[in-house]
């Protein structure tokens, strides 16, 4: 019996080096500023402010491209980001149009990612590189290793081959009609008989092309232009697809590299829709193969070999976000593959689409220097209460030491064969630079990344229930992971839960007492006025607050609710009584809850959780006895330390003080002198993973509409419709998003209810019309996302308001 993984692991240890590859950021030196920030862009590297109806047009002319990430650029002036740009086709150009009337004065513009400019970041943290850095935080307590080694090998020999139908085999609606390409890298177990489960992995955005004589690479033309080469990103994954082949299941691995070269400027969603397109050919094409029909070579591969209802699918970074906008895809078809897991490693999250019913593990690293807001937790914490009686479990993982490329060997240096980088480019950071010992070698990295991709989809799709603890929340650990430290919170499928309080809004019930205060707070920044709440993580930048950070698309919508609880001395406490009916316990393993200390906290933090049966017996457990969520993540400037609420599990069998037929109320205080803390997901809980039943809800869909301006104050009427009535009223939270020049509509947020058995509701947009000639119609992006009781169909539409003043 071979072993393809371990061979290879231990090849690319040898080839990686510390002396990694960096990406060169745009150094401040770059953006020579013209002599007034007013005036004609100038030579390459030149930034100009411009008035124009309604603000300023702020544009930077780069020195060279922008380098290839999954986040989306941003333009900050004066270190302080003005939101998502526009980016030009070639690349070289970067616009913003806002209403901030300080951008008039401003003596820098410069390039910034997930609210920061990569500059002044480092700088912070140079000037902190001299402190000592907190060590890893570790799980408490005694680490149990999973009984199944979620890496080993299978008792298949795994046979490698591709599938190739051209660079423009296909056109994708998500793109505008531009082609892309149908190609992938094929793993098959050798001898497996009957139809075997399938599993596609989809890339992220990373450069569509090589020249490998200049060792240059490029990503604005798709095909690629003569002298270049495709990039193979889709090969980067032969670690986790050999051990899955090797245990049965038939791996494909797909090429995505037309939407990389064309999403940023020509995509409504910044290519989600359109790597879902990908996703879904590649199915189509292989249901038509598993019957012998369509594609010779694809027939010849796998007819007879696929369970087209036994399907999971892993995306990494935008390819996380593409394989999710997949699975709502495939749902909304009148008769759906079986998709039933979803992995999105390391992904981004523009738009918070939910994805319930849908079994999910969300793999976030800590040292991710590319996507470094890890916004994909909101898939986690959107999809937690999206549905009542969700058959799935989900989970998030923090994986310390890991950056956002090594998962995939095709964007690692020194074993990849196009130009890579490490994506963490501060060579000076104690916590996270490839130097530094909390930092994961790339050889260790792919070894994690291995292990848990082929254990989620062995334990969804195989049932392997040994593979639980790595992915439960109980601190579970496998040899096959080396020394990684990885976090896990996860939620268990509803029949598997007793919900006490999910703190995601005021309840009357939970009483506080003592020196005490409990308020629910939501997102960040004061982004969410609309949601009543305060903000949560008020000292935090937008990258160390996975929870809180905002969504490109949908900047104002609320995010994550919590309760902060704060204490000065040890009487303040926060009661959840439990109804009558829920006080029988017994069938539950846990009493689980997610924390983390609020970032002001100062000194040792802890809690003590108390349980209490109708008797009056009680027993107390100390937060820090069972879990380390209320210690810090190391770090010393931002993006680091990141804010995570992580797991606090108290095993029922721990609890022989009480009654667990009878439990009355669970309460929560302070056990030390003072401190604050961010409380989430109170319950009672029997892990397991569940099941997959997304296409019983309905699709709600967001309609485009175009209205003429006025002559002052007035509202557009737009409509969300179901594709099919539910039995639930359906929740949609709306974002309009105000761009280009004297915008008539306002960037804000707004919930939309669509009442039980209807199938349509409207909504109003304010529209600030003038008198004023325009010299063409307005159009502006209307953005659905976080449905309850529903899942997004079109989220993405277009508000287009004409002028009607004439000329």
């Amino acid at each position: 019996m071979h072993s393809p993984v371990r061979a290879w692991t231990k090849a690319l240890a040898a080839a990686v080096t510390a002396a990694t590859l960096s990406t060169s950021l745009l150094a401040g030196s770059a953006h020579a500023a013209p002599p007034s920030p007013i005036g004609s862009i100038g030579d390459d590297g030149a930034w100009t402010v411009e008035p124009v109806g309604g603000g300023h047009r702020v544009t930077l002319r780069l020195n060279t491209p922008l380098p290839v990430r999954d986040a989306v650029p941003e333009l900050a002036a004066d270190g302080r980001s003005l939101g998502p740009a526009e980016e030009s086709p070639d690349g070289m150009t970067l616009t913003v149009v806002t209403p901030d009337p300080s951008v008039a004065a401003a003596s820098s513009v410069e390039v910034a990612w997930n609210g920061e400019v990569p500059e002044a970041t480092a700088t912070a943290a140079d000037r902190a590189a001299g402190r000592a850095a907190p060590s890893p935080a570790k799980p408490h307590g005694k680490l149990v290793p999973a009984p199944v080694d979620p890496a080993a090998p299978g008792p298949y020999a795994v046979t490698h081959d591709e599938y190739d139908l051209g660079d423009t085999a296909i056109t994708l609606e998500g793109l505008g009609g531009r082609p892309a390409e149908i190609r992938a890298k094929v793993y098959l177990p050798e001898g497996a008989r009957g139809r075997r489960p399938l599993v596609v992995f989809l890339h992220g955005r990373h450069s569509a092309c090589y020249n490998p004589t200049a060792w240059t690479t490029s990503n604005t033309q798709w095909p690629c232009p003569a002298g270049q080469r495709p990039i193979a990103s889709h090969q980067g994954y032969d670690g986790p697809a050999d051990v899955l082949a090797s245990q049965g299941y038939v791996v494909v691995s797909v090429s995505a590299n037309g939407v990389n070269a064309a999403d940023n400027p020509y995509s409504e969603d910044r290519g989600a829709l359109a790597r879902g397109e990908v996703v879904m050919r590649h199915l189509d094409l292989l249901a038509d193969a598993d019957r012998g029909v369509g594609e010779a070579k694809l027939a010849s591969l796998f007819k007879g070999r696929l369970d087209m209802g036994d399907i999971g699918l892993m995306g990494h970074s935008r390819g996380g976000e593409g394989v999710v906008k997949a699975a709502l895809m495939n749902a909304g078809r009148a008769k759906p593959y079986g998709i039933r897991a979803v992995l999105p490693l390391a992904p981004t999250d523009f738009a918070r689409a939910t994805l319930p019913g849908t079994p999910m593990a969300v793999i976030l690293p800590y040292c991710d220097g590319d996507v470094s807001n890890q916004q994909g937790q909101h898939f986690y914490d959107d999809s937690r209460y999206a549905v009542d009686a969700d058959p799935a479990f989900r989970s998030s993982l923090m994986v310390m030491g890991a950056d956002h490329n090594f998962f995939n060997t095709e964007w690692t240096p020194g074993v990849a064969h196009a130009p890579a980088s490490d994506d963490w480019t501060n060579r000076n950071d104690p916590v996270c630079a490839g130097a530094a010992p909390s930092r994961l070698t790339a050889a260790e990295q792919y070894a994690v990344g291995t292990a848990y991709i082929a254990g989620f989809f062995r334990l969804v799709q195989g049932g392997e229930r040994g593979l639980l603890p790595l992915f439960d929340g109980s601190g579970g650990t496998t040899p096959s992971a080396g020394r990684a430290v990885v976090h896990t919170v996860a939620q268990a499928p509803a029949g598997g839960r007793l919900d006490v309080a999910s703190f995601t809004s005021p309840s009357p019930s939970t009483r506080v007492s003592g020196a005490a205060t409990a308020v629910v707070c939501a997102g960040m920044l004061d982004r969410s006025p609309q949601s009543g709440l305060p903000s949560c993580a008020t000292a935090l930048t937008t990258s160390q607050a996975p929870s809180w950070t905002p969504a490109t698309y949908a900047g104002n919508v609320a995010s994550t609710p919590v309760l902060r609880f704060s204490w000065s001395d040890p009487t303040g406490a926060v009661t959840v009584p439990l109804d009558r009916p829920e006080q029988n316990v017994s069938r539950y393993d846990a009493l689980t809850f997610r924390a983390a200390r609020d970032e002001k906290a100062t000194g040792d933090v802890d809690l003590a959780v108390e349980v209490v049966d109708k008797k009056g017996a009680s027993q107390t457990v100390r937060v820090s006895e069972v879990s380390d969520a209320l210690t810090s993540f190391p770090g010393t400037a931002s993006p680091l330390p990141k804010t995570w609420l992580r797991t606090v599990r108290v095993p029922l069998s721990t609890l022989t003080g009480v009654k667990p037929q009878q439990i009355s109320e669970i309460r929560i205080s302070g056990a030390s002198q003072k401190g604050a803390v961010y409380l989430a997901d109170l319950a009672f809980t029997r892990m397991d993973a569940g099941e997959a039943r997304t296409g019983g809800l309905p699709q709600v869909s967001v309609e485009g509409v175009t209205v003429d301006e006025g002559d002052g104050p007035g509202t557009a009427t737009m409509r969300v419709r179901l594709s099919e009535r539910s039995k639930a009223p359906v929740t949609v939270q709306i974002q309009t998003i105000a761009t280009g020049a004297a915008p008539v509509v306002a960037s804000a947020a707004q919930e939309v209810v669509i009442p039980a058995r209807s199938l349509e509701a409207s909504f109003q947009v304010p529209v600030a019309g003038d008198t004023a000639v325009a010299s063409a119609p307005q159009s502006y992006q209307v953005v659905a996302s976080v449905p309850v009781n529903a899942t997004i169909g079109g989220g993405f539409t277009r508000l287009v308001v004409t002028d009607d003043d004439g000329s």
